[in-house]
């Protein structure tokens, strides 16, 4: 019985082995033919991946997607968001944004003196 089933496996491997090796023939006949019409028209061969892909691959379309998704997903910011950025001095308010008129600990030096 297990001579048997030794066999019977053995069969199923080779008439799995025996339909990948016709797949195999088919695309390289496939192939084949698509080279010798393009020969025959006068047109360039283009690669497999465009003619089946309907273009061009564009690897980054797959970053964009994903970046544009990550962006929509932001989170917007909160009024308690930016008085707590204002707080550890991330932000400088719209009105003190020229320069110095928001340091009040230091005093300035004339320019040009080397002490």
């Amino acid at each position: 019985m297990n001579f048997l089933i030794r066999i019977v496996l053995v069969l199923i491997g080779l008439v799995f082995a025996a339909s990948l090796a016709v797949v195999a023939l088919l695309l390289a006949a496939v192939l084949m033919v698509r080279s010798l019409w393009a020969k025959l028209t006068g047109r360039p061969v283009s690669p497999l991946g465009a003619a089946m892909f309907g273009g061009r691959f564009d690897p980054r379309a797959g970053f964009e997607r994903f970046r544009a998704a990550a962006e929509a997903r932001k989170p917007e910011r909160s009024a308690a968001d930016e008085m707590a950025a204002r707080a550890r001095g991330e932000l400088v308010p719209a009105g003190r944004r020229g320069f110095g008129s928001d340091v009040s600990d230091v005093s300035a030096r004339p320019v040009g003196r080397d002490d």
